[in-house]
């Protein structure tokens, strides 16, 4: 039998090269190929018309949002997409759990201490030992999430769209009772998709279920939380913090107030680095070849009409 052919675009990237031969195929080009492997990440930038040949496409980031705005995976209803959905998901879990043990802790106004202030941050200084830890949307960041909190003594009560026990958790919910989460946890994390349904799933009424101590952070997308109610909420102290590593709007501007808030850590997108990205994405792809050669379930395979 002939090795199965696989087209990467926009260019050859050697990794990928590497990744599709790893998987069992060979780099051909796309009229010729079965399936295409995509590394730009910009939507306008793919190609128009595929090939009929084409019966497998994989995307290079976890979300897909983007995509489908675009109407890239709408065009080719024929295909079968998958994103990169799990590939990233421990290092955007030890982003996640370090802006949250950073926050527990006090560390950004320790930080940003010039003086000798011990007195007055005392009261700042938490433990994760002991808490209670929601997370929303417990996919592949979640899942790598809970052994991390698990480590430093805290529970997770993980929340998914079926309800199924997420493994390691201690209570698992289903996404249509997300709201019950925010007065039963100290602390939430939100990795879940983006989608319609999921537009400021944290606003006003869930942030006022939080304690004064409790900590959000969000490493999904930043449309997942109202901003300005978050403002306000962290203004007011009337919650401990918050951690993005994903705003609204993206890039947050200069002068936002997010950044000169004192009980928010902000990072700018970063908690998957192109020198992270590139060496985890070639390992999904060679995965994701070796099962399309073998016939087997592609992993992150995209639900149109779920749209992640």
């Amino acid at each position: 039998m002939s090795p199965v052919p696989v087209a990467l675009g926009p260019t050859n990237h050697p990794v990928l090269v590497d990744a599709v031969a790893r998987g069992g195929a060979i780099v051909a080009a796309q009229a010729d190929a079965r399936a295409l492997v995509w590394a730009g990440n910009d939507p306008a930038a793919f190609p128009g018309d595929v090939p009929e040949t084409i019966r497998w496409v994989q995307l290079p980031s976890a979300g897909v949002e983007e995509w489908f705005a675009a109407g890239v995976i709408q065009r080719h209803p024929e295909i079968v997409w998958t994103s990169a959905a799990g590939a990233y998901a421990a290092t955007v879990a030890e982003h996640a759990f370090t802006m949250l043990l950073a926050g527990v802790r006090g560390l950004p106004e320790h930080l940003a201490a010039t003086t000798w202030r011990q007195r007055e941050l005392f009261d700042l200084v938490g433990t994760l030992r002991g808490s209670r830890v929601g997370i929303v949307g417990a996919g592949g960041i979640g899942r790598a999430l809970i052994p991390m909190l698990a480590s430093v003594g805290a529970t997770t009560v993980a929340v998914n769209r079926s309800g199924r026990p997420v493994h390691g958790a201690d209570e698992t919910i289903p996404a249509d009772r997300v709201d019950e989460v925010f007065s039963t946890v100290d602390h939430v994390v939100i990795a879940a998709p983006a989608t319609s349904e999921t537009q400021h799933l944290v606003g006003r009424e869930q942030l006022s279920r939080l304690g004064s101590r409790s900590w959000v952070i969000n490493v999904a997308r930043g449309s997942l939380v109202d901003t300005e109610a978050l403002v306000e909420v962290l203004r007011d102290r009337r919650i401990g913090g918050a951690g993005l590593d994903v705003t609204d709007p993206e890039p947050l501007p200069d002068g936002h107030p997010l950044w000169e808030l004192p009980n928010a850590i902000v990072t700018p997108h970063d908690s998957n680095p192109p020198s992270l990205r590139s060496p985890a994405y070639a390992e999904h792809v060679a995965e994701n070849v070796r099962r399309f050669v073998a016939g087997e379930d592609l992993m992150a395979r995209v639900d149109p009409v779920a749209g992640y």
